[in-house]
């Protein structure tokens, strides 16, 4: 049976919310989602001052019980619990980011 992180990985370029992750998945955080930008505005600084910049590892290491909600998220080195709309808005790849990119 296939595990959940090989269906993610054979989704090459896959962009999907971090409340969508497997759990222990590996991935890199690809991008905020800023559609919803007039009301999450402090939402998405808050999420940008505290590492979730493009680029960074990132991996859903537990989900609460019953309602998945909260969720506890590593992201480098740090862990910290979001809730299901906040890490909706991380969106996040399974493919690592390319060194050196473009400017």
């Amino acid at each position: 049976m296939p595990s959940a992180s090989h269906s993610l990985a054979s989704r090459p370029g896959a962009d999907l919310g971090l409340h969508e992750l497997p759990l222990r998945t590996e991935a890199w955080v690809s991008r905020l989602d800023t559609r919803n930008a007039p009301q999450d505005h402090d939402l998405l600084l808050r999420l940008l001052e505290i590492g979730f910049l493009p680029g960074e590892p990132v991996k859903v290491i537990a989900k609460g019980f019953p309602s998945a909600d909260p969720i506890a998220v590593r992201v480098g080195h740090t862990t910290f619990a979001l809730r299901h709309h906040e890490a909706a808005l991380v969106r996040v790849s399974a493919t690592a980011p390319q060194a050196g990119g473009a400017a």
